[in-house]
């Protein structure tokens, strides 16, 4: 009996040390996050008291030349330098806000100015479309947030029939140059993967990142880089150099990040400010915790649908950023997510909020997301889109705000 006694009292004493431990790190972690946030703000406040110098400056100097001019402060002066941990922390996903003809898209912009939403991801998006910069920047002016972060998608899908004027290279571009060696109609008619080894390729990502950074968006990401690069060759490590040289130039500072699925190589992860993907969910808001997807891998040497937070991955790479995944399909991320109830869409998204911001992973928020049409369950104003907005079924916004203002 006394053996039984010392052991159970082994026991609670084990799992008390254990309990300590974790208490001990998770609040070691929490005060390092803290500091870093810290030495951030401080950062940032004495960049926006430099510009709101040169505002005064260049607004003198514009009053002194006459009301005519076309001089405009906002095109000359930087934004604040984007702050990954707000990335992290505050980041939403609106897929083609700034850029999309559609209803859903228009009426985003109005659901962002009242949230809580710090980085806009995939605000610009290019699936096979050359963005338009007029449209986006009459979309940006809508904008009133001041404090935020705009991101562009570049595609891994292109238009061979795309019409886009390279102001750089002064013609119009020819996106037939560009595809992927066999892959003509790969996602549809006159379509095909774009490649990075392709010259006139690169110059249409410069010359779209350039313009995007004239603009004043500051994050940018490769969709499913593994398509349109060859990592053991990383064409894309020169082109980086370029758009980093560019944006240092103009004085703005910037992050590139790419979908890089199960890409392990630890010098090509590096080259990225962060790496993004999907979770994985099923209908329970549960996601796993293995290297791969298992509704696709099953045993090695079947076909990986990376899940980033994993060692394999995370440990190698500067940042990781995930999201609630989206194919167009039924049973992806959004599919499943749009058709649980309300109660346990906002249940779902405060543990993974919880559960990867504990990981130092930035989990981002939806806001506007595409849906397959024949989704049963809530939706914005078109039935192929997500939208948080109260205006329409789902009506997520306030949760969703709620846990950026945390």
């Amino acid at each position: 009996m006394e053996t039984w006694k010392g052991k159970i009292i082994l026991l609670i004493f084990v799992v008390a040390l254990i309990s300590f431990g974790l208490l001990w790190y998770g609040k070691d972690k929490l005060k390092k996050r803290r500091k870093i946030e810290e030495q951030e703000r401080l950062i940032v406040q004495q960049k926006l008291n430099n510009k709101r110098v040169l505002e005064e400056v260049l607004q003198k100097a514009i009053s002194s030349v006459g009301k005519n001019t076309d001089l405009n402060i906002n095109e000359i002066t930087p934004p604040l330098p984007p702050s990954m941990i707000r990335i992290k922390t505050q980041g939403c996903v609106t897929d083609g806000m700034l850029n999309a003809q559609n209803e859903d898209a228009k009426k985003a912009i109005d659901m962002i100015n009242r949230s809580n939403c710090y980085y806009l991801h995939r605000a610009v998006e290019t699936w096979l479309e050359a963005p338009d910069f007029d449209e986006i920047e009459e979309s940006m002016n809508k904008i009133k947030k001041e404090d935020v972060v705009y991101g562009m998608f570049i595609a891994e899908a292109i238009d061979t029939k795309a019409n886009y004027y390279s102001k750089i290279k002064e013609r119009e571009l020819d996106f037939d140059k560009m595809c992927k060696k066999g892959t003509d109609n790969f996602w549809g008619e006159h379509t095909c993967v774009p490649s990075l080894k392709r010259s006139e390729y690169q110059n249409y990502v410069f010359d779209i990142v350039t313009r995007g950074i004239d603009l004043g968006i500051q994050s940018f990401m490769f969709g499913q880089i593994h398509y349109q690069d060859d990592p053991g060759k990383a064409f894309v490590e020169e082109l980086l150099e370029k758009i980093r040289a560019y944006a240092e130039f103009q004085g703005t500072e910037i992050v590139i990040g790419a979908q890089t699925n199960d890409i392990e190589k630890e010098e090509y992860l590096e080259m990225f400010d962060f790496i993004e993907g999907g979770v994985g969910i099923n209908s329970a808001g549960e996601v796993e915790d293995g290297p791969c997807f298992s509704r696709w891998w099953k045993k090695k040497g079947d076909w990986c649908w990376a899940l980033l937070w994993h060692k394999d991955f995370r440990k190698k790479a500067n940042n990781v950023l995930v999201h609630l995944d989206w194919s167009g399909k039924i049973g992806d991320d959004m599919s499943i997510f749009a058709k649980m109830k309300r109660e346990k869409r906002v249940e779902t998204l405060e543990r993974l909020y919880k559960k990867f911001t504990m990981m130092d992973v930035g989990f981002l928020l939806p806001m506007l997301a595409v849906l397959p049409k024949e989704n049963e369950g809530c939706h914005g104003d078109s039935r192929k889109f997500y939208s948080a907005d109260n205006q329409y079924s789902c009506k997520d916004e306030g949760a969703i705000n709620k846990l950026l203002n945390r």
